[in-house]
């Protein structure tokens, strides 16, 4: 049976835009994410507490949340890869915090430095800390669908590491195919070995349409008990060490797909397609979703 409603985690501020090689201006952003919450998002991953020198489009990352502290109503999360990152953002104010894993032993390498196993006890301190202070800790798995180096990825890794984010502290856990690889019965099928073991009121689903599957891949599990989206106003995104990977699935997208099956988001999505035009006006570029390409331009 198929949710009645979905929250949808709006991720372009920081996934969608993490990967600019020109500077996005801190008006631009902060400026994007109130838009969003005008739109009805109240779940927003803001930004990122990451090393300048490897992500230097979130080196403003205080001063997003610096600027945002009048918005009422919305959850902002923030990415902390490290106990610094960590200790950074709560100088800030952040009040939701995002760690993450990868299913895949050759992409945890590539894009955080070290192994699957070492990765988990960098998030320790992080969980510690965070449930100290009372902070709720989202957590993060890549390529679950499969991997741009080492190709598929055991189900039954997805699950295990699931459940260990879970047991570190995670109140919810994103599923992520991260380079749009997978296929509506093969993401079934991983959801399905995923409910075996943990609730999937705990579960968000974060597909990538790299290749034209995530709406379809999302329409395939939703009706399995998960209630959580991820999703990329105009499909801004993609991975700077997922080679091929393009944009998250578009937002506007997913909300005209829920509307379509009657599930209730809370968003205006005439309004949140405003909103991904202007973002790609500002980053000079045509929207991905397809419909907003599909929608008249209001003038």
């Amino acid at each position: 049976m198929f949710p009645q409603s979905v929250r949808i985690v709006e991720v372009g501020p920081r996934d969608g835009l993490q990967n600019e090689t020109a500077w996005v201006p801190t008006e631009t952003k902060v400026e994007l994410i109130r838009k969003l919450a005008q739109a009805g998002l109240t779940s927003i991953e803001a930004t990122s507490f990451v090393s300048p020198k490897w992500v230097p489009q979130m080196r403003d990352a205080p001063l997003v949340l610096e600027r945002l502290h009048d918005l009422v109503g919305v959850r902002l999360s923030v990415l902390t890869p490290n106990l610094q990152g960590f200790e950074r953002a709560m100088a800030a104010g952040a009040e939701e915090v995002a760690v993450f894993a990868a299913a895949s032993e050759t992409f945890s390498q590539k894009n955080i430095n070290c192994s699957i196993a070492e990765s988990l006890e960098r998030f320790q301190p992080i969980l510690e800390g965070a449930h100290a202070l009372e902070i709720p800790v989202r957590g993060y798995l890549s390529c679950v669908l499969g991997c741009p180096y080492d190709g598929e990825v055991e189900p039954q890794a997805v699950v295990h590491l699931t459940k260990e984010l879970i047991h570190q502290g995670c109140y919810e856990v994103s599923l992520g195919d991260t380079i749009g690889r997978g296929t509506p019965l093969k993401a079934r099928r991983l959801v399905e070995q995923v409910a075996q073991e943990i609730s999937l009121e705990q579960v968000a689903l974060h597909f990538h349409d790299t290749r034209g599957q995530a709406l379809a891949n999302l329409y395939a599990c939703l009706d399995l008990g998960v209630s959580v989206v991820d999703a990329s106003v105009s499909g801004l995104g993609g991975c700077p060490y997922a080679r091929g990977a393009s944009g998250n699935v578009a937002t506007e997208d997913v909300v005209y797909m829920l509307n379509g099956m009657g599930i209730r988001t809370g968003v205006q999505l005439e309004s949140l397609i405003e909103t991904g035009r202007v973002i790609s006006r500002a980053l000079d570029r045509t929207p991905q979703s397809r419909v907003s390409q599909a929608s008249p331009e209001v003038q």
